[in-house]
């Protein structure tokens, strides 16, 4: 799922790889077209070059011409291959979070349409829901107890919850807004210092997180939804956009950029959001890699996760507190909602004006 968009510092990398991919292609093309500065080669290669040439009714010369023009074609394919490869960088393949999980599901979370997100038919029966009467709080609760079985029924390496469409629909719009935001979460037992350099009296870890957005899902149906159908659905059927959220260690991030591993992954499920009014939330905590290589599957008790339970509990609490203002929240307070939104807007629109200190503060009193 890190699905984090290329930063600059990765761009800049893949240029100077495909710059330095096409100086080797063209060390190789003038090698063809200059031909090796030994004078041994033509006598050594005489006899079959003659032959070649015979076989295709030429002079040793036009061979040789139509030699240097194959390889003075081949050149200027490579520096346009080059050329295409810097306009247009290519996507990794998979992220290191995405690599981990199939070695320990097996399986990819890749969907087999256009989206990069796992779909929820592969997660629950949705025919089956929507062939028979369900209320909002029986798939709420479906949804809790299929997540609770999970990791041999001790539920580890997920959370999840049912989020109401409005409140969904309030987070959405601030995501968009505001894509990015660091979120502590404390360490008892030490002290430690912000990344500012100003001291705190309890440690905390920061992560760092970001919105993603991707197409919005059919909309569900008893006999399934229909992917051959060419015709769009309308604004009235259209269903809101899935989300993705990813959290990483603000440390790793900042060494790592965009091929930084994910420690957790929440995705935002609006699939129900017309017919039941609710989003389904699931969060997947990236398994370690020391349980991808000792594990056949993450089903086991023993499994490990590169987070706990109660971060990623708070990390989905930070959410809430700083993408969901005003009178929509059901424990929000006017004074705390001015500052959540204050240190969101700091933080993107005002940068020099942002304080480790006042975000330490908001956390621990809204904790």
């Amino acid at each position: 799922m890190l699905w984090l968009q290329s930063s600059p510092a990765t761009l800049h990398l893949h240029a100077i790889v495909c710059r330095r991919s096409a100086s080797r292609y063209f060390a190789v093309a003038r090698w063809i077209h200059e031909g090796p500065s030994t004078p041994l080669y033509e006598s050594k290669y005489a006899e079959r070059l003659q032959q070649k040439a015979q076989e295709q009714g030429l002079e040793l010369s036009e061979l040789r011409t139509r030699a240097k023009e194959a390889a003075r074609r081949k050149e200027v394919a490579n520096v346009k291959s080059a050329r295409l490869s810097q306009a247009h960088p290519q996507r990794l393949n998979k992220s290191p979070s995405e690599s981990v999980r199939s070695k320990v599901s097996g399986t990819s979370s890749v969907r087999k349409d256009s989206s990069p997100v796992k779909a929820l038919e592969s997660i629950i029966n949705v025919q089956r829901l929507m062939s028979t009467p369900h209320t909002a709080e029986q798939i709420s609760a479906l949804w809790t107890t299929y997540h609770a079985s999970r990791t041999a029924g001790t539920g580890r390496g997920f959370i999840c919850a049912s989020v109401p469409i409005k409140l969904y629909n309030k987070m959405l719009a601030i995501g968009k807004q505001y894509p990015m935001f660091v979120i502590p979460v404390p360490r008892e037992g030490s002290s430690a210092v912000s990344p500012e350099g100003q001291e705190s009296a309890v440690a905390h870890e920061f992560y760092f997180l970001q919105w993603d957005f991707h197409a919005p899902p059919l909309p569900p149906s008893a006999t399934g939804p229909d992917l051959f159908s060419r015709v769009p659905p309308s604004n009235a059927t259209a269903l809101p956009q899935t989300a993705t959220v990813l959290f990483t260690p603000l440390q790793e991030y900042k060494l790592r950029q965009s091929f930084a591993t994910p420690y957790l992954i929440l995705t935002f499920y609006p699939d129900f959001a017309q017919t039941h009014g609710i989003v389904l939330l699931r969060g997947e905590i990236t398994p370690s890699a020391a349980t991808a290589a000792a594990t056949p599957s993450p089903g086991t008790p023993a499994a490990r996760f590169l987070l706990s339970q109660i971060d990623a509990q708070l990390l989905a609490m930070g959410v809430q507190k700083f993408y969901l203002w005003g009178n929509e929240s059901e424990d929000s307070s006017q004074k705390g909602d001015q500052k959540a939104e204050k240190l969101l807007r700091q933080f993107h629109e005002r940068p020099e004006e942002f304080n480790w200190a006042d975000l330490l503060e908001h956390a621990r009193l809204t904790s």
